[in-house]
């Protein structure tokens, strides 16, 4: 287990990192841009990891349930200065899931009791598949790390299939034959490479 929760933290570490990278490319004038997320600008993505990332120290740290956290996190938290909202909630969750013990919990999500080690391998790869996202909107480095696409494609093919059906991914594609990881992890997720 402590190898396992050595390995999350720093896979957690590198996505975070890999998203960062991305939201300080955005130029001034792409808040506005299309991403391949339906209906998403490049504000509204960087908008919706931040909240992800706020919700971290309130479940992991604090014990809280989504109930009671309830809407504290809707709406836009970037505010004026989008880059530093996004760091310092990228931060906060780092902080939260790194604190001694804090991977050997159980969180309360919309589904039920978790535990803290899937509902962090979760978050590393929402990061990964939303650092393309986020690459493709604005026009950066499309190619992720290996080590992060084979963790987030072996993270979510368990369950891919079943994601559609909640409404906030596309239905999985084929992907072309004999293509890599990062194509398969993302046709998965209802995206083209």
């Amino acid at each position: 287990m402590e190898n396992h929760v050595a390995t999350l933290l720093t896979r957690h570490t590198e996505a975070l990192a890999l998203f960062t990278e991305r939201v300080h490319a955005v130029g001034a004038d792409q808040w506005d841009a299309p991403t391949p997320c339906a209906d998403w600008s490049v504000r509204d993505l960087v908008n919706h990891l931040t909240v992800e990332q706020l919700w971290v120290p309130a479940l992991v740290t604090d014990g809280s349930s989504v109930e009671e956290v309830g809407d504290t996190y809707e709406g836009d938290v970037l505010g004026k200065k989008p880059k530093a909202s996004w760091d310092a909630a990228a931060r906060a969750a780092r902080k939260a899931f790194a604190a001694p013990g804090a991977l050997e919990q159980t969180v309360q999500l919309s589904y039920g009791e978790t535990p803290a080690v899937a509902y962090c391998a979760q978050m590393i790869t929402d990061a990964v598949v939303h650092s393309w996202d986020l690459s493709r909107g604005i026009g950066a480095q499309e190619q992720l790390p290996a080590a992060l696409v084979g963790f987030a494609l072996d993270e979510v093919t368990p369950y891919a299939s079943g994601l559609s059906k909640s409404g906030l991914f596309a239905p999985p594609i084929e992907p072309p034959p004999g293509d890599g990881h990062q194509t398969r992890l993302l046709a998965l997720l209802g995206r083209r490479d």
